[in-house]
């Protein structure tokens, strides 16, 4: 009888472990989500700030740590490559994320696992 109390403990024990990795890695998913939609809404409110001023004007961005000089027309579409780069990197996260929730869904399910909030 002893040993199937330890072979139950050590199921729930893997069953945490599991779990704990399922809650790690979509926190993780969220954590950078939260990043990335930071980072595109930087992006679209730079780009709104400056389509409208004249395209001849200085500005400067940084570029790998450094200050660079160049004109609004120069900035402007390398804006906009990257804020569309950070979407299609937004929506790859999300689809992860979701396929992710899913899967531990199911395996809560197989595993007849209910959460309990203290």
């Amino acid at each position: 009888m002893a040993s199937q109390q330890q072979v139950n403990l050590k199921k729930q024990q893997e069953l945490q472990l599991q779990y704990n990795n399922y809650k790690n890695t979509l926190q993780q998913l969220a954590q950078k989500i939260g990043d990335i939609e930071q980072e595109a809404e930087e992006h679209k409110l730079v780009i709104e700030t400056l389509e409208p001023l004249p395209k001849e004007r200085k500005c400067f961005r940084l570029i790998n740590g450094v200050l660079v000089e160049r004109t609004i027309e120069d900035v402007i579409p390398s804006l906009k490559t990257n804020a569309d780069g950070l979407k299609k990197v937004l929506e790859e996260l999300m689809k992860q994320y979701k396929a992710k929730q899913e899967e531990m869904d199911k395996w809560k399910k197989e595993n007849n696992i209910q959460v309990v909030q203290q």
